[in-house]
């Protein structure tokens, strides 16, 4: 299998994936650039400090909600990363709504009365609703992108600095 002449991994076809560079194919297969890993080796990824890259960071900051959130806002190398800020502050800000949204139906509940039982299904709707929405942060955190929900989105990016 050839290696690429400009990164030194392996290559499929005439392109690199890494880089993108040209592969010579004519020339059958290039043997691999000084400090590149050996063939059949598992390929190397550049180490962050902290040992996290930014996606999964991001992700994990919706993990547990608001502990997670206040952790990566306290812990050295992510706090200073705004883009995981604002998933932090996202993922605390939505853990408020969502448990201040909890009671406020169940006082609804409780009062009620009678509407009890129509009630039950709205709230089980709602927080499935939640929970899916959870999800969806949680998968757009990890593809690295930036899902800005409504109310609290701005808020956090404002406190996040971004």
């Amino acid at each position: 299998m050839p290696f690429c002449a400009n990164c030194g991994s392996q290559v499929d076809g005439r392109f690199c994936p890494k880089c993108g560079a040209a592969i010579n194919v004519a020339g059958g297969a290039a043997a691999p650039p000084a400090g590149a890993p050996a063939p059949g080796g598992a390929p190397y990824a550049a180490a962050t400090p902290a040992g996290l890259t930014d996606n999964v960071a991001s992700a994990l900051c919706y993990a547990l909600g608001l502990i997670t959130g206040i952790l990566f806002l306290v812990l050295a190398p992510y706090n200073q990363n705004a883009k995981i800020r604002f998933h932090a502050f996202q993922s605390i800000f939505y853990s408020v709504a969502a448990i201040a949204l909890g009671f406020v139906f169940g006082f609804m509940a409780i009062l009620s009365g009678g509407w009890t039982l129509f009630l039950l299904p709205v709230f089980w709707l709602i927080r499935i609703g939640l929970f899916v929405l959870w999800l969806v942060l949680i998968i757009k955190a990890y593809q690295d992108q930036k899902l800005v929900l409504p109310v609290i989105g701005p808020m956090a990016q404002q406190q996040a600095g971004s």
